[in-house]
């Protein structure tokens, strides 16, 4: 007798049948290659990541609003308490605010002239259409937004999606519409909301050219960047679990991963690195790109806890594809938690990093420090032994 049937699950999948469930089908039919690695993503988020009281953290790249995933995945997700936090693209809170805003966007073509299309005031993302109206009013709106007194000093990203978010929620609940807006969503959940590249988007052109009008509006990036490791350090700090839900790659992808750096290497304070790592992505990981690089590769970042690499899952396949399978087999599988409302506690989280900071943290070279079989930290943030750091 083969010694793999000790070591491996026979791959003998159940006939697929007519009134075969979304989460079923994902358990007993996607057995192997990137149907494997969606299955294993399915069970690593419903099992682990979003299991007990652990913080999940959401990255999201690509042209995903516009193809409607906020609206059918996303908030899902956050209303259901398994997403506590996100780092977007503008982009994508930007087209965000068109369905918010109850504008209309086609499902069309990716094969139309698209001189005909220009001529014809008509956008396309490969296949989903809209008006060019859709941009000059989306424009206005956040113009006209961000104009209010509120808004006139510096403040992190996640203040000002939560801001922004407050009145798109007055909008949907003028407009008689509810749950289209991510924005507006996570204003409800207390989700808070981080871009990575404040100035790459739509939203960052109309802050831009407010400014020339005076606008005293100004997205402060550090603060963006310590009040992200403060999510994090508060998670693990407190015993629970970290996790990264990473959607595509890019800058979102490397700003939510360098919060562990951040504690780590930069602010000298002791910690191993985020306990679950799911990545759905098409970049190959031999081009060098953040976008494809694995988490093994992030263990030696400091980025990934290397205790629980084997807990790491990336499949390759669009996240148009992924998220929404995800999604299903989640709230299928696993109750709703209670909501983490992080964005309340952005202040306490912020402090306390600060306080950690100046108590391990120096101006001059920190300690190289790689020896991994070190006692792990215990729920208290301190050495499950006892010794203090030099």
């Amino acid at each position: 007798m083969s010694s793999l049937n000790k070591k491996f699950p026979q791959l003998l999948p159940d006939p697929i049948r007519k009134n075969s469930r979304v989460a079923d089908l994902i358990d007993t039919a996607f057995k192997a290659y990137n149907g494997g690695r969606l299955a294993e993503a399915c069970r690593l988020f419903s099992q682990k990541m979003i299991a007990g009281n652990g913080v999940v953290g959401m990255s999201l790249t690509g042209a995903l609003t516009p193809a409607g995933l906020g609206r059918s995945a996303i908030v899902p997700l956050m209303k259901a308490g398994f997403v506590d936090w996100i780092i977007s693209t503008g982009a994508n809170l930007y087209h965000d605010l068109h369905f918010g805003l109850g504008m209309e966007l086609y499902s069309g073509s990716p094969f139309l002239d698209d001189v005909k299309l220009r001529h014809e005031g008509v956008i396309r993302i490969y296949d989903v259409l809209f008006d060019y109206d859709v941009l000059l009013d989306t424009d206005a709106f956040v113009r006209e937004v961000i104009q209010g007194p509120e808004f006139q000093r510096p403040m992190a990203s996640d203040e000002f999606h939560h801001l922004l978010g407050r009145y798109v929620y007055q909008r949907e609940r003028k407009l008689g519409i509810r749950d289209t807006s991510v924005l507006s969503a996570a204003y409800q959940c207390g989700v808070p909301i981080f871009t990575s590249s404040p100035g790459d988007s739509s939203i960052g052109m109309n802050v831009a050219a407010m400014a020339l009008r005076d606008s005293k509006l100004l997205i402060d990036v550090n603060r963006d960047v310590n009040q992200t490791a403060a999510i994090v350090y508060a998670a693990k700090s407190s015993g629970a679990t970290s996790s990264v839900f990473i959607l595509g790659g890019g800058s979102p992808k490397n700003f939510m991963l360098q919060t562990e750096p951040q504690i780590q290497e930069v602010m000298g304070i002791e910690e191993r690195g985020h306990d679950y790592f799911l990545q759905c992505t098409d970049a190959r990981p031999d081009t060098g790109g953040l976008s494809g690089a694995t988490p093994g590769e992030a263990v030696s970042w400091g980025k990934i806890d290397p205790d629980n690499l084997p807990d790491c899952v990336v499949c390759y396949t669009d996240s148009t594809i992924s998220l929404p399978l995800i999604t299903g087999y989640a709230l299928s599988r696993v109750a709703p938690r209670k909501l983490k409302r992080l964005y309340d506690q952005r202040d306490t989280q912020y402090e306390a990093l600060r306080k950690a900071y100046l108590k391990h943290g120096q101006v001059s070279k920190i300690e190289h420090r790689t020896d991994l079989s070190k006692p792990k930290r215990g729920r208290s943030g301190r050495s499950v032994t006892g010794t203090k750091r030099k």
